[in-house]
């Protein structure tokens, strides 16, 4: 975990891996920059962290109750942004650092989602879209982290990439954390053009960063006249984001307007929790007594998934993408491949129908929960070791049935660190 040293202290996540304590409501989850970043690389293409808590993977979109919720993991890092995903345990200082990074890899992927048959509703970052500041109260921002003034001045607050993804994907709700303060703004996307952000340059990919990426909640002064001339320059200072140019514009465009929330770090009397209620569509409405949401796999994405499992990089030189034309073909196809092949299992032992005749499957078909590692305390047990063989060759049995299911990915091989690559 990259996290600084007085901070390295066991949690009480493992109370839920181990089944002591149980999430109460179903919680879909992405990743930051302070994560165990070995576990959910094991899950890269998503799966359960522990029971009722689902990761959406490094980048990833499933269906609650026909509400589409996409996500993406990590944060910005310039260097690492065009690179594959090249580390592999026991991660070194440099790639304890860079595993978290967000990568245009999965940029591209979500990028080619679209709106059609179901719209976009919710999409969950870590990082703050790039400009997103200039669309909310600057003043109130800056009243209360003085120290983000220089940051949006330079445009170098937030995600390049993400706000990119924002314009081209359009969701109606878009929530972040990161930056330890609770803020929202509103994105009209018929007027995002007249709000730019000055230019952020990708850097070498083979330069060397020592410093440490750090969340401070750091209050350096900004005088008040400053305030409202920075509020004024939202919509006058000329865009030119690299990453914009990667993005895939949409076949289909989404919400006329993103809601966005960030939420503050989970401390006593900082705003961490927030209830926004979102409309079930008609088909998942139901009158009767709450019941147990219904997880469930997004069709678009798993086409998206297996058509760009053959650009997954696991060294840091990354393929040529194909253009825009060629992955919206290669999506197509699979797309038909998975209605053709799929099936939805609603009881053990019977074929099921195919996804291609109900249209979606729940997640829970095959992938459940299981532990790969005993919890805290148990070190050096080899009964236990018997019990759980899968923390042997570091495995996720979750992994393997995502892979099984929708075709053949490719993950590193975890022993000896080097570059070998098992298919599934």
């Amino acid at each position: 975990m990259s996290v600084p040293d007085k901070y390295k202290q066991l949690g009480t996540f493992h109370k839920y891996y181990t089944g002591e304590s149980v999430a109460p409501v179903l919680t879909l989850v992405i990743g930051g920059n302070h994560e165990a970043s070995n576990y959910m690389w094991e899950l890269y293409h998503g799966g359960w962290l522990a029971p009722n808590i689902y990761f959406l993977g490094h980048a990833g979109c499933v269906q609650v109750d026909g509400i589409r919720i996409a996500g993406a993991s990590g944060i910005w890092g310039d260097k690492d942004f065009r690179q594959g995903h090249w580390e592999k345990v026991p991660y070194d200082r440099s790639a304890i650092r860079s595993i978290y990074h967000i990568r245009e890899y999965n940029i591209r992927r979500l990028s080619l989602l679209s709106h059609v048959p179901a719209p976009l509703t919710v999409f969950l970052s870590h990082d703050w879209p790039q400009s997103i500041a200039y669309h909310g109260d600057i003043p109130d921002l800056l009243r209360r982290k003085k120290f983000f003034r220089a940051d949006i001045e330079s445009g170098k607050l937030g995600s390049p990439p993400l706000w990119g993804l924002l314009k081209t994907v359009r969701p109606e709700w878009w929530f972040a954390a990161h930056l330890h303060v609770r803020f929202q703004a509103l994105v009209r996307h018929q007027e995002q053009e007249a709000v730019e952000v000055p230019e952020v340059k990708i850097a070498n990919p083979d330069e060397i960063v020592i410093d440490d990426e750090e969340d401070f909640d750091d209050d350096s002064g900004v005088k008040e006249e400053e305030k409202s001339a920075l509020a004024a320059s939202a919509g006058t200072e000329q865009a030119v984001v690299d990453e914009n140019a990667q993005v895939v514009p949409p076949e289909h465009l989404g919400a006329a307007e993103t809601r966005f929330l960030a939420l503050d770090k989970c401390l006593p009397r900082r705003q961490f929790l927030e209830v926004v209620e979102i409309p079930t569509p008609a088909a998942y409405a139901t009158t009767s007594t709450p019941h147990t949401p219904r997880l469930t796999y997004d069709p678009e994405w798993l086409a998206i998934t297996r058509a760009f499992h053959a650009y997954l990089s696991t060294t840091r030189m990354q393929p040529i993408y194909p253009e825009e034309a060629e992955a919206r073909g290669l999506i197509k196809d699979a797309e038909e491949w998975i209605r053709k092949n799929v099936r939805n299992v609603e009881k053990e032992g019977e074929t099921g129908k195919l996804v291609g005749e109900e249209g979606i499957r729940d997640v829970t078909d095959c992938q459940k929960f299981v532990m790969t590692a005993p919890g805290p305390g148990s070190e050096g047990n080899r009964n236990l070791q018997r019990e759980y063989p899968f923390s042997v060759l570091t495995f996720n049995p979750l992994r393997f049935l995502h892979s099984t299911l929708f075709g053949s990915f490719v993950h590193p091989q975890f022993l000896g660190g080097h570059d070998e690559q098992v298919h599934y």
